[in-house]
C-alpha cells in the first residue's frame, strides 16, 4: 500500500530503498545525487542552505502550519495573510555575520569547563579538607617561599600547623604525578596542585616541624618557668606571713583546750574543715571564733589572702603536667636537631642555617638550666612542708597543686570572716555611743556643753545691746505719745500707717479740754512705762501669741467711755481722783 502523506508543513520523506536484485541479475549502478538548489524560497532549498551557516542568535517564536487544500475566502481575501505575501530575497551572508552567537566565548562557561576538567586524585574527603584549609592561608606561590626562608611574618603558627596536616604522603604524591604524565593537557585539581608544590620542597616535613619548635618554644617555656616562680614566690611569701602564723596559734591553742591535750602541732590539711566546725549554742563556726580571737589579740593582722597571691596562682596549675610538658620541650629540642641536619643536605643559604644552629643551641642551654630549676623547687617544696610539721614520710606524697588550694581557700574563707567580725565590732561601739546619751537633753551632753561654754561670752554682749536697743525704742515711743497733735479730725483713708492719731476732745459735753488733755497725757506715759518698765526680763525674740479678738478695746473707744474703777486702780491712778475720767 502507498505511505501516508506527511503532515502539513513538513518535507516529504525520503524514497524507499529500490528492491534487491533478483538471483543472476547485475546491479544497476546508483544514480548520483542531485544538485543543491540556490532558490531560498523553496523550503526544501532553504533547509539545504541553512545545513551549512553558521550558528547564529534564534528567534524564539511559534511557527504558524498552513493548511493544505483550497483555500477559504473572506471578505478580507483569500486564505490567510501569509499566503498572500510576496517573497523576498535576504543578504544571508550579512544577516549570518551580524547575528552569529558568541555564547560559546563567554569567560564564564570558559571557566566552568576548566573546571570541570580539572583531574581530581585525591579522596573526595581529603580533597575538601585541604580546600577549606586553603581559604585561611596565603597563596600557593607565597606559602612556598615562606617555607623556604622561615619567614614567620606571612604564615604564623596556626598556619603551620594547618600546613602539617595537609603535607602530601609518599603514595600521594605518586599518583598526583602519574596522573599529570597521563593526562598532559589537563590541568590538576586545586587540592592536588597544592599538594604537588608541596613535595616540590626538599625535607617539607622537617622545616614546618623546625618552624613551629622556633615559634612555639618562648611559649612552652614561659608555661613552665611562670608556675615555678610562682611556687618559690608562695612559699616565701607564707613562710614570712606573721598573720597567717598568729592564726596557726590561735587555732592550736583551742584545739589543745576542746581536746584536754598539749599537742605542737596539727597536719595543715585540717584546715579545710575550720569552717565546718562549729559551736553549740550559737552554731558560729570555729573559724569564727578564731577569727575574733585574732582580731582582739592581734590588732595589726590583715587578712592573709591578698598577701598570698602566688600561692592562688599554684593553686590553678598541674604541676604532674608541667613536668611532662618539660619532659616534652626537650623531645622536641632533640628532634630539631635531627631536623636541622636533614635540612643542611639540602639548604643553599648558609646564613639561614647558622640562624637555626644558634637558635637551636641556646634553647638546648636554656632547657637544661629549666630542668635544674625544675628539681631545685620541687626538692625546696618538701623541705618546706618539713617546716610546717610534716613527717618526712608523707611529705613527698602531698601534691602541691592540692596543698597550694588548701592555703589558698582557707585564707578566701578568713578573709569574708574578718570583715564580717570588723563589721559586727563597728556596730556594738555604734551601738554604745547611742546608750551614753540615750534619756538625755542635747543640752546635757558633752558635745553641747563644750560648745556652749565657747558662745557665753558673745552671748552676753548681745544681750547688752538688746537691752540699749530697748531703751532707746522706749524714749522713742514716749516722745511719740506725748508730742501733741493738732485739733483736726482725718478721715480713715489719710490716716498714717502705724501711727495713732489723738482722740479729738472737742466732743465732750462739757467743753472742759485742758483737764481730759492733762488726764490723756498721764494716761498714755503710765501706760507706756508699764509696758517698757522691764525690757530685760522679756526674751530678745518673744513668740507673738495669738489673742482674741472678743474683748478687744481700742485706745479711742477706752477715752470715750471712761475706765471702770478697776483699770484706774491698776494703773495707779487712784491719786488724781479729781480728774473724771
Amino acid at each position: 500500500p502507498p505511505p501516508p502523506p506527511p503532515p502539513p508543513g513538513c518535507p516529504p520523506p525520503p524514497p524507499p530503498p529500490p528492491p534487491p536484485p533478483s538471483f543472476g541479475q547485475v546491479p544497476s549502478p546508483p544514480l548520483p545525487p542531485p544538485p543543491p538548489s540556490s532558490n531560498l524560497s523553496s523550503p526544501h532549498g532553504a533547509v539545504s542552505a541553512f545545513a551549512n551557516k553558521r550558528k547564529t542568535v534564534k528567534l524564539f517564536w511559534k511557527e504558524l502550519n498552513q493548511p493544505e487544500g483550497p483555500f477559504r475566502s473572506c471578505k478580507f481575501g483569500r486564505g490567510t495573510v501569509w499566503a498572500s505575501l510576496d517573497k523576498v530575497t535576504v543578504d544571508t551572508t550579512k544577516l549570518e555575520h551580524l547575528f552569529e552567537s558568541k555564547a560559546k566565548e563567554l569567560p564564564t562557561k570558559k571557566g566552568g569547563d576548566a573546571k570541570k576538567q580539572g583531574l581530581i586524585i585525591l579522596d573526595p574527603k581529603r580533597s575538601n579538607a585541604i580546600n577549606i584549609g586553603l581559604t585561611v592561608l596565603p597563596p600557593v606561590h607565597i606559602i612556598k617561599n615562606a617555607i623556604l626562608n622561615f619567614d614567620e611574618y606571612a604564615i604564623n603558627k596556626e598556619g603551620i600547623e594547618k600546613i602539617l596536616s595537609m603535607v602530601p604522603t609518599d603514595e600521594e604524591k605518586q599518583k598526583i604525578q602519574e596522573a599529570q604524565l597521563a593526562n598532559p593537557g589537563v590541568p590538576l585539581g586545586t587540592a592536588e596542585q597544592f599538594l604537588l608544590t608541596l613535595s616540590s620542597i626538599n625535607g617539607i616535613k622537617a622545616r614546618l616541624q623546625l618552624w613551629a619548635f622556633k615559634l612555639d618554644y618562648e611559649v612552652m617555656e614561659k608555661e613552665i618557668a611562670e608556675p615555678l616562680f610562682d611556687l618559690k614566690l608562695g612559699m616565701e611569701q607564707l613562710a614570712k606571713n606573721k598573720t597567717f602564723k598568729s592564726v596557726l596559734a590561735t587555732l592550736l591553742a583551742i584545739g589543745n583546750f576542746l581536746n584536754n591535750t598539749s599537742a605542737k602541732g596539727f597536719e595543715l590539711s585540717y584546715l579545710e574543715k575550720v569552717s565546718e566546725v562549729k559551736d553549740t549554742i550559737q552554731r558560729q563556726s570555729l573559724l569564727y571564733h578564731t577569727c575574733n580571737l585574732v582580731v582582739e589579740k592581734f590588732p595589726d593582722t590583715t587578712d592573709v589572702y591578698s598577701e598570698i597571691a602566688a600561692i592562688t596562682r599554684s593553686a590553678k596549675v598541674e604541676f604532674d603536667q608541667l613536668a611532662e610538658s618539660l619532659v616534652q620541650l626537650e623531645k622536641k629540642c632533640k628532634a630539631s636537631w635531627d631536623h636541622l641536619k636533614a635540612i643542611a643536605k639540602h639548604e643553599t643559604k648558609p646564613v639561614l642555617k647558622n640562624k637555626m644552629t644558634e637558635f637551636l643551641k641556646d634553647s638546648t642551654e636554656r632547657i637544661i638550666i629549666l630542668k635544674v630549676v625544675h628539681r631545685r623547687i620541687i626538692n625546696r617544696f618538701h623541705t618546706f612542708l618539713l617546716y610546717l610539721g610534716h613527717p618526712s614520710s608523707t611529705a613527698r606524697q602531698i601534691k602541691i597543686t592540692r596543698f597550694c588550694k588548701i592555703i589558698s581557700e582557707f585564707a578566701l574563707e578568713y578573709r569574708t570572716t574578718r570583715e564580717r567580725v570588723l563589721q559586727q565590732k563597728q556596730k556594738r561601739a555604734a551601738y554604745r555611743e547611742r546608750n551614753k546619751t540615750r534619756g538625755k537633753m542635747i543640752t546635757e551632753t558633752a558635745k553641747f556643753s563644750t560648745a556652749a561654754g565657747g558662745t557665753e561670752i558673745s552671748y552676753t554682749a548681745d544681750l547688752h545691746d538688746q537691752q540699749l536697743q530697748a531703751d532707746e525704742q522706749h524714749e522713742n515711743m514716749k516722745n511719740i505719745l506725748t508730742t501733741p497733735e493738732p485739733q483736726t479730725r482725718r478721715s480713715r483713708g489719710n490716716r498714717s500707717v502705724g501711727r495713732i492719731s489723738p482722740p479729738n476732745l472737742s466732743t465732750s459735753k462739757d467743753g472742759a479740754a485742758s483737764p481730759a488733755d492733762d488726764a490723756t497725757d498721764e494716761i498714755m506715759d503710765r501706760l507706756v512705762k508699764s509696758v517698757t518698765q522691764n525690757p530685760n526680763q522679756r526674751p530678745s525674740t518673744p513668740k507673738e501669741r495669738k489673742r482674741s479678738r472678743a474683748n478687744r478695746k481700742s485706745l479711742r473707744r477706752t477715752l470715750k467711755s471712761g475706765l471702770t474703777p478697776d483699770v484706774v486702780q491698776a494703773l495707779g491712778l487712784s491719786k488724781t481722783s479729781e480728774v473724771e475720767v
